[in-house]
């Protein structure tokens, strides 16, 4: 691992779609929702397109969900100004945001560009609900694992909650208050997923009707939802902003960096994993080369994390891996209060995957922009009051891909 990064890249600005929408019964397709996201992205950055030098997009199924790849050419489909300009797709499960980011960090810490336009992307609502979870399934091991699952993730962070339960114990209760609290915060967020839903008393409990079981211990409550949406963020160098001097009141720095993979098997993870207090280690080196990188101590120099809760369990899991708690002991953290905003460490005050929506391609960016927001005091009604450090965690698969960022 290199040594602490002693500029980091610029954060400029911005744009996060309504994941609330459904973009077919829009009439709409993707090219539409990737119009709108540049635009809105460099506006918010004050950047015009002709000085973008390269453009990374992030898309995990994009042939799957609509049949239109190579989306790495769409931005100049739809905004003639960016004709010509290098851009890349990249695809790593749920992480695919996260990844483009990384790539666009290195191209400006490389010095081969100095104006970076990231987007995440997805369709996920244009097939019917059982079908497009399936198109996930890609994600696995295919052939390998999952035979005998009905829903192919809901059945792997089940087994990842069984490892839990195996090692300390798990109540369900606790992951039902994560999911509560997630679907709280993203009352705040006007782009949230699941703002204007209504959920019963039983919505968050062991009712089967309100809250049904989908695989094994996890019932509704527990599962992220089908989205549509899209993110983008502008990234500058240093050497753009000594050529073009601007204020950087309302601009944050990705301070540092981490990024882990290891193989698509599950019971590979667990196995190796088995020796270690943390169910995924891999994960947690993820976040202390982001901690490193970034030349903080720990978690205890964070004011906020948007971390990936697909399902609840995921949250769970990062609880303990960021060392919010002891290994195992999630549920302290949970029963404390330190989650909530205005708690020790604020965890998804956007809503998360659970409340704000989860358009797999587009996470990873979207989780930034968050941070970003807060750190400059544009959160709106889900503000951290004094936020000043924020980390993300997003993950691929069974946490076969892990990229984490930290940034202020």
């Amino acid at each position: 691992m290199s040594g602490v990064n002693p500029e980091g890249v610029w954060i400029a600005g911005g744009y996060q779609s309504d994941f609330a929408r459904n973009l077919t019964r829009e009439n709409l397709t993707v090219a539409d929702l990737v119009a709108e996201t540049v635009t809105e992205t460099l506006r918010d950055a004050r950047i015009d397109a002709a000085d973008v030098g390269v453009i990374h997009v992030g898309n995990a199924f994009g042939q799957l969900y609509t049949g239109q790849g190579h989306l790495g050419g769409m931005p100049a489909s739809v905004l003639p100004e960016l004709w010509g300009i290098p851009a890349t797709r990249h695809e790593g499960a749920c992480a695919s945001g996260s990844l483009a980011v990384l790539a666009a960090t290195a191209d400006l810490e490389a010095g081969r560009y100095d104006c970076a336009l990231v987007l995440g992307v997805e369709l996920e609502r244009c097939v019917p609900g059982d079908a497009g979870t399936r198109v996930m399934d890609a994600a696995a091991w295919v052939g390998q694992e999952g035979a005998e699952a009905k829903y192919m993730w809901p059945y792997m962070f089940d087994r990842i909650a069984d490892e839990y339960d195996r090692r300390y114990g798990l109540d369900d209760e606790h992951l039902w208050a994560i999911a509560e609290l997630n679907i709280r915060n993203a009352r705040a967020n006007p782009n949230a997923q699941t703002r204007n839903r209504t959920y019963g008393p039983g919505s968050f409990g062991p009712d089967e009707t309100a809250n049904p079981v989908v695989e094994g211990r996890l019932r509704r409550a527990d599962c992220s939802p089908l989205t549509d949406g899209a993110a983008g963020v502008v990234l500058l160098s240093n050497r753009y902003l000594s050529r073009h001097p601007r204020t950087v009141d309302d601009m944050t720095r990705i301070l540092g960096w981490g990024h882990r993979t290891v193989g698509l098997s599950l019971s590979g993870k667990l196995t190796r994993g088995g020796d270690d207090p943390l169910v995924m280690p891999h994960v947690r080196a993820t976040i202390v080369d982001a901690f490193e990188r970034s030349g903080i101590g720990g978690v205890r120099d964070l004011d906020l994390i948007e971390t990936h809760d697909c399902f609840t369990v995921g949250e769970y899991l990062a609880v303990d891996h960021f060392g919010i708690t002891a290994p195992g002991q999630s549920w302290q953290a949970i029963e404390n209060g330190d989650l909530e905003i205005g708690g020790r460490i604020p965890v998804n005050p956007s809503g998360g995957l659970l409340g704000g929506g989860h358009p797999v391609g587009a996470t990873g960016v979207r989780m930034l922009l968050d941070c970003h927001r807060q750190i400059t005091g544009r959160a709106g009604d889900y503000q951290v009051p004094g936020a000043a450090r924020a980390a993300t965690l997003n993950i691929g698969g069974s946490t076969t891909t892990t990229v984490s960022f930290v940034v202020g």
